[in-house]
């Protein structure tokens, strides 16, 4: 068999339903995974006995011939702003940091009614708001292939803790490409899906209008596998061969301005597409920058106060915005949020209802028509323009000979869609020469999320994992 820690979700439920391997077994392995990479700094919270007990108990319901669901004993870990009522969550932000959840978000709770265990919560960009996961109340998180890098963000600690095999699988979110950005960064898969098909309750918020949870995987199957139990969507997805896919290659904006070496694996991994029988159609999607900057941050921003408030009620807390904001403990996201709370620096109401109201169904329009005109199954581009920044890079990174923002320039790519709410999913396609993975992202039409797994189970047969 496989090394343990190398068992895909789909793999180690098979194993454990033949009684090849048991719960308890591969819980040890993890958890001895786990201490041997804490360095990493990748969870929050992981309790052995915790995992454990849970490992037994499906062991038990094994024995006792009860049903087993399509999870059944796989350890699966959450990004710590996924509400569960066996651990804190605490979105990073000191603030939350006694917070403990009376109930499980749906999500969470869809993966333990599968029989998924909870391996712990993995740490994160502090409330999400940004992509390094350098956060300066529990510290930084690293990743797997150099320490000296981050994992990405705000879903680093799922990330690094899936690509360094000490889950198999782990819940992120994705607000502009929390899920996607960490998934390119590490090395592995990340899926976001179509906005609101997976329910937003019980997770600590950005933006109703762009938030979404999302998961993180070496293997496509995984994913799939994930996105049914959550969803109960249909079973397994049946590879969609490559040959005679028309996937669309919008230049423009998407392809623009791209580190060396990302660039060149990038280009390479077309090639790749086209002999396997790919049908690259090169059609830009025009206007979409202006688009875009016309919704993303005005909406983030707007709702961030408006949407945190609900769920800090709804969790029946005393604290709101204001007071987690006073304790927020990252130099990149303080200001960011205190400015939210000026009468002369929030968004106007306003400039917020243009933007939900005109802008972005325009932006949603974009993408609709281009699917439709060029026949496209997806279309792709590099899901960050850079590889993974150095520790510290939080405002400014270099950038062919430039110092850029470092969160705008990570977000370039996904951002659009997650604003349009429309499903991507990226895949790695290779290590620069410095050893650091670069992903590529496919983004598919509003609702299509299926058929875009399914075209991932095709993809990695071209783009092996690193």
């Amino acid at each position: 068999m496989t090394k343990l820690h190398e068992l895909g979700v789909v793999e180690a439920a098979a194993a454990i339903r033949k009684g090849e391997l048991t719960a308890e077994q591969l819980a040890l392995t993890l958890l001895e995974r786990a201490e041997a990479q804490k360095q990493l700094n990748a969870f929050v919270t992981l309790d052995v006995d915790t995992v454990l007990e849970a490992a037994l108990a499906a062991d038990a319901r094994q024995k006792e011939g009860k049903p087993l669901g399509a999870l059944h004993g796989v350890p699966i870990s959450l990004k710590d702003n996924i509400n569960t009522a066996a651990h804190p969550t605490t979105a990073g932000t000191p603030g939350l940091r006694g917070h403990r959840p009376k109930q499980n978000a749906p999500v969470a709770q869809a993966l333990i009614n599968a029989g998924a265990i909870v391996f712990g919560k993995v740490g994160m960009h502090e409330l999400a708001f940004g992509i390094t996961s350098n956060n300066a109340a529990f510290g930084a998180i690293h990743n797997p292939f150099n320490p000296g890098h981050v994992p990405g963000g705000s879903s680093g600690g799922s990330g690094a803790a899936v690509a360094a095999r000490i889950v198999p699988a782990s819940l992120g979110t994705d607000t502009g490409g929390s899920v996607r950005v960490p998934a390119a960064f590490c090395g592995v898969q990340g899926f976001r899906p179509t906005v609101r098909r997976w329910s937003q309750a019980g997770i600590v918020p950005i933006s109703s209008t762009r938030d979404t949870a999302g998961p993180l995987a070496r293997k496509a199957a995984d994913l799939a596998a994930i996105d049914a139990v959550v969803t109960g969507e249909g079973g397994p997805p049946v590879a969609k061969p490559l040959k005679g896919m028309r996937i669309g290659v919008p230049r423009a904006y998407f392809w623009e301005d791209l580190e060396q070496e990302t660039a060149r694996i990038c280009s390479a991994a077309l090639d790749t597409l086209r002999h396997a029988g790919a049908v690259l159609v090169e059609a830009d999607l025009c206007g979409l920058g202006p688009l875009n900057e016309a919704v993303s941050f005005t909406v983030a921003l707007f709702e961030c106060k408006r949407d945190l408030d609900r769920y800090l009620e709804g969790e029946e807390l005393s604290q709101r915005f204001a007071d987690i904001v006073a304790e927020v403990a990252s130099p990149d996201v303080k200001p960011a949020l205190a400015s939210l709370l000026e009468p002369a620096t929030a968004i106007p109401e306003p400039v917020f209802r243009e933007a939900i109201q005109t802008h972005r169904p325009k932006l949603i329009e974009l993408y609709r028509s281009y699917f439709a005109a060029h026949n496209v199954d997806a279309i792709v581009f590099p899901t960050t323009p850079l590889p993974a920044p150095r520790i510290g890079e939080d405002e400014t990174v270099m950038l062919n000979g430039r110092a850029v923002p470092t969160f705008l320039t990570v977000i370039r790519n996904t951002d659009p869609g997650s604003n349009a709410g429309i499903p991507g999913l990226s895949v790695p396609v290779g290590l620069t020469s410095g050893g650091l993975p670069v992903g590529l992202e496919f983004d598919a039409a509003a609702g299509r999320d299926r058929d875009l797994l399914a075209v991932a189970l095709s993809l990695e047969k071209v783009f092996p994992a690193p």
